[in-house]
């Protein structure tokens, strides 16, 4: 138990560090890790069409409502779009913008490179193979665990 607490605070600190640090280098072209992220999400060639929000949030693994927030500021950025879908009125795509792509692969691509050099600059290739490894199995066993939650609650209010 003592070591399984040890490991998740760790992960605690690592991901309040890397929201700390990875804003940090990227603050200059008005990013945040979050948004840096999203832009990660669009940038990707499945998403070249752009993603439903609901679509996006689960991409991400977060709320609904905590991304509206963050769409918000990024659409009133420049950096997306935000646009009915033609195939279903009441969902809506998000797709980067010109603006938001050349912020995304010109201003902050060296930057988040530069980052994970510096981040991973005592890491072998096998160590971070690993790493990724690892937390792959544990962020699998937490989507088990969020799913089987999800299902206990849909079960709670259907009595």
């Amino acid at each position: 138990m003592e070591l399984a607490n040890r490991l998740f605070f760790r992960l605690y600190q690592c991901a309040n560090m890397l929201h700390k640090t990875g804003s940090r280098a990227v603050e200059a072209e008005g990013l945040t890790t979050q948004q840096w992220a999203v832009l990660g999400a669009l940038s990707r060639d499945e998403a070249h069409a752009g993603m439903g929000i609901g679509e996006l949030a689960k991409y991400l693994m977060v709320s609904r409502q905590n991304l509206a927030g963050l769409v918000s500021r990024m659409e009133r950025d420049g950096h997306i779009s935000v646009a009915s879908d033609t195939r279903d009125r009441r969902s809506r795509i998000v797709t980067m913008t010109l603006s938001g792509r050349h912020v995304w692969q010109v201003l902050a691509q060296p930057k988040i490179r530069a980052y994970y050099e510096e981040i991973l600059t005592d890491f072998s290739i096998n160590d971070t193979a690993h790493a990724l490894h690892y937390l792959l199995k544990i962020l699998e066993n937490m989507k088990r665990l969020d799913s089987e939650q999800l299902n206990g609650q849909d079960e709670d209010q259907a009595d």
